[in-house]
C-alpha cells in the first residue's frame, strides 16, 4: 500500500510546485509588466476654425476651436471608455461643451480624439474678465474630460479606471490661433 501512494504524493507536490511557480510569475508579471501605467496625453492641434465678432452687438461674438487629443496607452491593456463630454471654461465659467464618443485605446497604442468646440460670445461677455483679455488679445481658456472605463489586460483581467485630462488653452486673437498644455492622471 506505501508504494501505491507514493505516486500520488510526488503527483501532488509536483502540482503544487507547479501551481506555487505560476502564482509567484503571474503576480510578478502584474507589478512589473501590467502594472497600470498613466497614459500620456497631448495635444495634436488645437486650431481656431472660426472667431466672429460684430462690431454693433459684442454680445454676437463665436469662438469655433478645433481641438486634437493624442493619448498615448503605454499599459500591456487596452482602455474601453464610455461616452464621456469634454468641458471647457473661461476664468471658472463653463462657457462649452462637446460630446466625446466612447471607444476603446489599443494596448501600447495611440488614439486620437477630435473635437470641435462652439463657444457662445455671451458666456465670455458676461465673465468679468473678458474686456481685460480682449485688450491683451489672448483669451484663456480650460478644457477637461473625464473618461471612465475599463483596462482589459489579456481579455481576462478587467479593472476600472478613471482618466482625467485637463488642458490649458490660449488663444491668440489677431494671429488666430491657438496654443495649449495638457495634464492627465488615471484613478484606478
Amino acid at each position: 500500500m506505501a508504494k501505491s501512494r507514493r505516486p500520488w504524493i510526488i503527483c501532488c507536490a509536483v502540482t503544487a510546485i507547479l501551481l506555487i511557480i505560476i502564482i509567484v510569475t503571474a503576480i510578478t508579471l502584474y507589478f512589473t509588466l501590467f502594472k497600470p501605467k498613466q497614459p500620456k496625453i497631448t495635444t495634436q492641434s488645437v486650431t481656431l476654425e472660426s472667431f466672429s465678432t460684430n462690431l454693433f452687438d459684442i454680445y454676437d461674438t463665436n469662438v469655433t476651436l478645433g481641438i486634437t487629443v493624442g493619448i498615448n496607452n503605454p499599459n500591456y491593456g487596452g482602455f474601453k471608455y464610455e461616452n464621456s463630454t469634454s468641458y471647457v471654461t473661461y476664468h471658472g465659467d463653463v462657457v462649452a461643451v462637446a460630446p466625446v464618443m466612447a471607444d476603446t485605446i489599443p494596448a501600447r497604442g495611440q488614439h486620437s480624439v477630435g473635437t470641435t468646440v462652439l463657444v457662445i460670445g455671451k458666456s465670455l461677455i458676461s465673465n468679468p474678465n473678458f474686456s481685460k483679455d480682449r485688450g491683451t488679445n489672448i483669451l484663456n481658456f480650460t478644457s477637461t474630460t473625464t473618461l471612465k472605463g475599463k483596462i482589459i489586460v489579456l481579455k481576462l483581467f478587467k479593472k476600472k479606471a478613471t482618466t482625467y485630462s485637463s488642458c490649458d488653452v490660449s488663444l491668440h486673437i489677431l494671429e488666430k490661433n491657438a496654443t495649449s498644455v495638457c495634464r492627465s492622471k488615471v484613478k484606478f
